[in-house]
């Protein structure tokens, strides 16, 4: 017959209110053993653990002795290992927890170990409800409110000695912690749709920015810019130029320079002069105010614009010079005259004119050549319209329109009358093309427009210096060849110059006073060049042999 069990042990002991169950605290406590009956032989019984996943008892089965038991002595034979995991020990500031203890009724002795062991030894009493373990006590602060039941946290929280987070906000629950009931659900980020609202912004923001952009760009090109624009400007001077400079020279010059316009014969042009005297004669070129010599009209523009009508004194075709005078004019400017014997190749020059009709136009350049022979002009009728002039050639810009204006040195002084340029499409001549300049401009010596000036002021005409022979003007040969006889038109003038001289009919003249000329118009040029009474040099070739011979110029005139 079995033996009689003891007392049922009393139920399960619940749960505390008010205190939470920490994560893992159910299999890390002892359990506190179950009360035994009245029987005071019944052996004490160890109480199983819970199982942390369920909360239930453990399945039934042999059991070892807590560390009470085995304080008291071995253990039984034949025992079963232990069913979980020992104890753990308790926090730092919390008591110890104490080892499973068997509790007596009230009123009874408590059982001595041995009598414990002898009555685990003989007997296995069935396993009993295992009680609720007491949970530990809430932290302060844990949010738990007072009368509920804590809920457990998730598996592998760690319970009450959770890992300690230094970078989480105040009051942030731990990782993976589960909200407590009936509170707030935790913020859950959406780290996928945040990046994508921002780089939505951040194209919005871009596409704003190139609209604007754009549309600044295009008014700020179509209107110059968003203000008015005020660009740095150095104030106005009223400095004196140096008297020796071309603006000193022309700030000077131009009082004395007018501009004709001359009507007559069915023609019109214009040209430029320079005033000589306050008298007021004004020389200029014979082609200038040329139309106007049978019946015309010459007015004259004065650089202040003031006009006044004028009338011809004097004009010779041979040198290509006329004066004409204007009365009434008062405050006149008249040039200063120069030398041209002084001048040399290379000296600055400024020319002065009004080409195609732009008065005041000043120009400036070199002396390019002295004594260069050239003819202007027509010369259909034998040579009475044709002008020969030892000229000076500059490069100073010389246009149509120019000519009758003065050459000027760097003294302010005049050497020379522009007279006729050499256009890059002309073909017949000098004068003969109204082309524009390409540096070669020519103009009448002033020591030779001087003397013609005086001789058409004095005497309403000019003097040529003659030697008293006719050329003849188709020989190719080097050289000026005198002609021969024409019947009652002798080649050489009795008892003139050439004649006195010794000079023949078929010589062929090659120098003059030592310069080299190669044809009849040259030999013209450098006799012409002096005045009628000068004393030359001629050298020719007579029969092959070459003599030299001296002569006094004598003197003609186109009416001659």
């Amino acid at each position: 017959m079995a033996p009689p069990q003891g007392p049922q042990a009393p139920p399960a002991t619940a749960v505390q209110p008010g205190r939470s169950e920490e994560p893992g605290a159910a299999a890390d406590r002892p359990l506190p053993a179950a009360t035994t009956g009245p029987d005071a032989g019944t052996a004490p019984v160890t109480a199983a653990p819970i199982s942390p996943a369920t909360g239930g008892a453990a399945p039934a089965g042999p059991t070892s002795a807590g560390p009470a038991a085995a304080s008291g002595g071995s253990a039984a034979e034949g025992s079963a290992p232990a069913a979980g995991p020992a104890p753990a020990a308790a926090p730092a500031g919390l008591p110890a927890p104490a080892g499973p203890v068997a509790h007596t009724a009230p009123g009874e002795a408590e059982p001595s170990p041995a009598s414990a062991a002898a009555d685990g030894a003989s007997s296995t009493p069935p396993p009993l409800p295992v009680p609720a373990p007491a949970p530990w006590p809430a932290p302060a602060g844990s949010g738990t409110a007072a009368g509920m039941p804590s809920v457990p946290s998730a598996p592998g929280a760690g319970g009450h000695w959770e890992r300690y987070d230094p970078w989480a906000a105040p009051g942030a629950p731990a990782p993976g912690a589960l909200p407590a009931p009936g509170g707030p659900l935790p913020a859950v980020r959406r780290r996928g749709r945040s990046r994508g609202a921002l780089v939505a912004g951040a194209l919005l923001l871009t596409l704003v920015a190139g609209a604007i952009g754009g549309g600044v760009g295009a008014y700020i090109e179509r209107n110059g810019g968003v203000v008015d624009v005020a660009l740095p400007q150095a104030p106005a001077e009223d400095r004196p130029r140096d008297p020796g400079s071309v603006a000193g020279i022309a700030e000077a010059a131009l009082p004395g320079v007018v501009t004709f316009h001359v009507k007559g014969g069915g023609k019109e042009g214009t040209g430029t002069g320079f005033v000589l005297d306050r008298r007021g004669h004004i020389l200029t070129n014979n082609h200038v105010v040329e139309a106007a010599a049978s019946g015309g009209d010459i007015s004259v523009t004065f650089s202040g614009g003031a006009t006044a009508e004028a009338e011809i004194v004097g004009r010779d075709s041979g040198y290509d010079l006329a004066v004409v005078r204007v009365s009434g004019v008062r405050g006149l400017r008249p040039l200063r005259l120069g030398n041209s014997d002084s001048v040399r190749v290379g000296d600055p020059v400024v020319a002065i004119g009004a080409p195609y009709d732009l008065a005041g136009t000043v120009t400036s350049g070199i002396i390019s050549a002295k004594e260069r022979p050239i003819t202007a002009g027509g010369g259909k009728d034998g040579g009475s319209d044709v002008s020969y002039v030892d000229a000076i050639q500059t490069d100073a810009p010389i246009n149509p329109g120019n000519s009758g204006g003065p050459l000027m040195d760097m003294e302010g002084r005049v050497i020379g009358i522009n007279s006729a340029i050499r256009a890059a499409d002309d073909e017949t001549g000098l004068g003969a093309s109204q082309g524009g300049s390409i540096g070669l401009g020519f103009a009448i010596p002033v020591n030779q427009g001087k003397r013609v000036a005086e001789e058409l002021i004095n005497t309403g005409r000019a003097t040529h210096p003659v030697i008293g022979v006719t050329l003849d003007m188709r020989f190719t040969g080097d050289g000026a060849k005198v002609g021969a006889d024409d019947g009652d038109r002798p080649a050489v003038t009795p008892d003139g110059p050439g004649d006195k001289a010794g000079i023949k009919p078929g010589d062929v003249i090659t120098a003059v006073n030592g310069a080299r000329v190669h044809n009849g118009e040259e030999l013209i040029v450098k006799i012409r060049a002096h005045r009628p009474g000068d004393r030359l040099e001629l050298t020719l070739k007579r029969d092959g042999r070459e003599r030299t011979l001296r002569l006094t110029l004598g003197s003609a005139s186109d009416e001659e």
